[in-house]
């Protein structure tokens, strides 16, 4: 087995290490995505005016979810899959950027899923709206040589085109729905329409031919509507979509209730993780009660609760009522990094430091974002952290041991500790910032959204799950885009979880 970043700064992807096959898979031609144009932030606009005119989705979806049951779709929505008590699955999550850092992923993904039986998208198939068009090569370029079913639940950003591309691909071609009547003028609603972005009238009109690059019979997957459950030998696995703003409508959460009944062991998929910075977010149903009240009901069995949406690992044990559920964020499988320096030492539903994982290391993150930024920045050595400056900062910072050790002549120096404030590392819980409100926030809403990057090590992930009669065993798998961890993916976290 190869190092991982927990071994070695090898391990971590740094280095002088030989560049990876993957760009022998990408398109000839690959738009680059920035968060900072301005047409890219206009084009994904809805999820701003659903939050100030009101969101529609819950209304779309039950829409979607009807037109799928009057076609003949399940009217519980579970899929029953025919496997043995003991299989295999791939979770992958906000997958859609269709450039380097989806694509470097590709190699050890397909490595590491030899023998599973099905793979789960877990939020955001498509960037930067859902466009049909950007199916091609997203979605279907990429895992053309995966051999078996794709399912996925939506994210936010294939919600920007009201799903219509979604439902689409994943179920049974669902044509689009009719215009709904035009609001009374000068309303929220009004207003919302008015500004509303839509599909461009001529897309998908490359979607018959990408189905092609996914068109052979174990490849095919057809799921009853946005959110779903599967039936697989000793576990039922639920996926729910939460739309625009990160929650679920009524509806939803009366068949979320209904279908998490019962004694069978459950994983939760979700596009909006429960746990993540080391803050709980248990997710609101409309109508009330949240989502995690679910997962905490130990009459209903959930084993664990995997999100997407945030775009790297971090996995909470959480002790509940003398069992323990593990709230797993997995949202690094193609697009741009969020750091992991950010957050801070971590106190949250009884999981302290000791428990809890991430990746990449926050002195990974931390480098890597002082090498972004010093390039963008100008400021070249000046602003560069090397990854043991950067570790030991972070030991230092949050009274830690980190996963890796800086090295035994490795100094925290006034300019180390600068730039680790300047790019928002996270710290003890009693510490804030001169604003009151968490330095990690104030970071995140200011100067991630935009941090793309298109060279190794990328530190991306996904993950596997193996599943036995009495056991899940989970592993998060990494890929920095370096030949190594394609050819050997390196395992950077693992937990057995029992089912009895």
């Amino acid at each position: 087995m190869s190092d991982s970043s927990r071994d070695t700064a090898e391990g971590a992807g740094w280095g002088s290490a030989e560049p990876g096959a993957y760009k022998q898979l990408m398109p000839d031609h690959v738009e680059k995505l920035s968060w900072l144009n301005p047409r890219t932030l206009w084009a994904a606009r809805n999820g701003v005016l659903a939050s100030w005119f009101g969101d529609p989705t819950g209304r779309t979806r039950s829409r979607w979810v009807a037109r799928r049951e009057a076609a003949g779709a399940p009217a519980d929505k579970v899929i029953r899959r025919e496997t043995t008590d003991r299989f295999s699955f791939m979770v992958i999550g906000d997958t859609g950027e269709g450039d380097d850092s989806q694509y470097a992923v590709v190699p050890g993904f397909l490595k590491a899923s030899q023998d599973t039986d099905f793979a789960v998208i877990a939020s955001d198939v498509i960037y930067p709206v859902g466009s049909a068009d950007d199916y091609d090569g997203k979605f279907f370029r990429p895992y053309k040589d995966y051999p078996a079913p794709i399912y996925a639940i939506p994210g936010n950003h294939d919600w920007y085109e009201d799903l219509g591309a979604f439902m689409r691909v994943f179920c049974a071609d669902a044509p689009p729905l009719a215009p709904e009547p035009r609001p009374r003028p000068l309303g929220r609603a009004w207003w919302r329409a008015l500004l509303w972005h839509r599909p461009r009238p001529a897309d998908g009109q490359r979607l018959a031919a990408a189905r092609d690059l996914r068109s052979a019979p174990g490849q095919q997957a057809v799921q009853p509507g946005p959110y779903w459950a599967i039936d697989a030998g000793p576990v039922r696995i639920v996926g729910i979509d939460t739309g625009l703003l990160g929650t679920i409508d009524a509806e939803q959460g009366a068949w979320l209730r209904e279908v998490s009944r019962g004694p069978r062991p459950k994983i939760l998929i979700t596009g909006s993780p429960l746990y993540v910075d080391g803050e709980h977010h248990p997710c609101a149903i409309e109508g009330g009660g949240t989502v995690d009240d679910i997962v905490r009901d130990p009459e209903h069995h959930y084993v664990a609760a995997i999100g997407g949406d945030i775009h790297n690992y971090q996995r909470y044990p959480v002790d509940v009522d003398g069992r323990t559920v593990q709230y797993v964020v997995a949202g690094g499988g193609g697009a741009f990094m969020h750091a992991t320096h950010t957050i801070p030492r971590v106190s949250v539903g009884g999981v302290t430091e000791r428990d809890f994982r991430c990746y990449p290391l926050r002195g990974d993150s931390l480098a890597f974002y002082s090498r972004l930024y010093g390039r963008r920045l100008r400021l070249g050595r000046l602003f560069t952290l090397s990854e043991a400056e950067a570790t030991a900062v972070v030991a230092e910072r949050l009274g830690i041991e980190t996963g890796r050790k800086p090295g035994p002549d490795t100094r925290v120096t006034r300019r180390t500790r600068l730039v680790a404030s300047l790019l928002g590392t996270g710290g003890r819980p009693d510490r804030t910032s001169r604003f009151r409100l968490p330095v990690h926030k104030v970071y995140t809403q200011l100067f991630s959204p935009g941090s793309a990057t298109y060279s190794p090590p990328f530190f991306k992930c996904f993950l596997r799950l193996d599943v036995a009669p009495e056991a899940v065993r989970l592993r998060c798998f990494a890929a920095t885009g370096n030949r190594a961890q394609e050819v050997d993916p390196p395992v950077e976290d693992e937990i057995v979880i029992p089912l009895k």
